[in-house]
């Protein structure tokens, strides 16, 4: 018996949910963005109100040396008696923050450089991709460790601007090869046509054509700033005075908590640099599946799907058969096409 195809007035048809993708919807149909989001708020919470929340002084020093989690200290204690729990949700704040801070600026000077050098057509536009292609092929580690030798107590603004310095040409790469894919588009040429000035197309014609890539490359910039700011932290590179994630590490591996078997020592921070990098990672892939136009064209997701095949009375196989019947179709027209001519 022949089966109806699944139309869109079909989809109307099932509950709100099911049937319209609104444009947050996408935070409820991927499990993986709900986790990276709801991974990535515990952390911010974390970094906003750690040092309200840590129970002792981070760098007290006490008298249980070396402690086992118990319940005095749930993340047990340093070789000097100092509180493990209290130094991590004191140091998540300053890793969140020089990460973010540095992610802002880098995608800033992306979009100056990486825009300015595909729609200015000329010896700027070409000084301007020079600049990034320089940048893209110098060592990242090398030069913040040369650069932070100079800054050794330097301020957060100044170590986001260091780690800003050497994570931009990337997206600055990446955005001026779209932009010179969209100079050529018709809007455009139809804007200076029709006598628009530079900034505008570029901020109102050009920009908003580009929001997948800036929000792809700011968030493995941040990824790439906590990561580089642990790794340089962790070498005793920078100010080791103020406790984040990195020099939470530094001093256990100085007073060699691993051959210790002080995992207690070691182990949180590093699975809190893993936990907020994978929820970063979750999250772009989210702000993809949201802007990427061939993803939202893709259709339902699988649970949808599984939900409007219960609705309609016919099992998810049938529906996947449905739904691919005419990209079969389509894929036949277009081979007898070739053939005739």
């Amino acid at each position: 018996m022949a089966v109806d195809l699944v139309s869109s007035a079909d989809l109307e048809a099932l509950p709100h949910r099911v049937a319209r993708t609104r444009s947050w919807a996408w935070i409820g149909r991927s499990r993986w963005v709900t986790a990276g989001l709801v991974l990535f708020a515990v952390f911010v919470f974390l970094a906003i109100f750690g040092s309200v929340l840590a129970p002792y002084d981070p760098s007290a020093i006490g008298t249980r040396m070396l402690a086992p989690p118990s319940a005095a200290h749930l993340l047990g204690t340093t070789q000097t008696g100092q509180d493990v729990l209290s130094q991590l949700l004191v140091g998540a704040g300053p890793t969140l923050e020089i990460g973010f801070l540095a992610g802002v600026v880098a995608t800033a000077l992306s979009i100056i450089v990486g825009v300015s050098a595909g729609y200015f057509i000329g010896s700027g536009g070409e000084v301007l991709s020079l600049l990034a292609n320089v940048f893209l092929v110098i060592p990242g580690l090398p030069l913040l460790i040369v650069l932070t030798s100079y800054v050794p107590r330097a301020s957060n603004w100044e170590i986001a601007l260091v780690l800003a310095v050497v994570g931009w040409a990337w997206g600055a790469r990446v955005l001026r090869a779209q932009t010179l894919a969209l100079r050529q588009q018709d809007f455009v040429q139809a804007a200076e046509a029709a006598g628009e000035s530079s900034l505008r197309i570029i901020f109102f014609e050009i920009l908003p054509n580009e929001i997948a890539i800036v929000a792809t490359s700011f968030v493995y910039t941040v990824v790439g700033a906590i990561s580089f700011y642990v790794a340089l932290a962790f070498l005793g590179i920078g100010n080791i005075n103020t406790w984040n994630w990195g020099t939470m590490l530094y001093y256990a591996e100085s007073n060699q908590a691993i051959t210790s078997g002080a995992w207690w020592w070691y182990g949180p921070p590093g699975v809190a640099v893993a936990l907020i990098l994978l929820a970063l990672v979750m999250l772009n892939f989210g702000i993809d599946e949201f802007i990427n136009p061939r993803l939202r064209a893709a259709g339902i997701s699988r649970r949808e799907l599984r939900a409007a095949s219960r609705h309609q009375g016919i099992t998810p196989v049938a529906a996947n058969r449905r739904n691919a019947a005419p990209l079969a179709a389509g894929r036949d027209t277009a081979n007898a096409t070739r053939r005739t001519r």
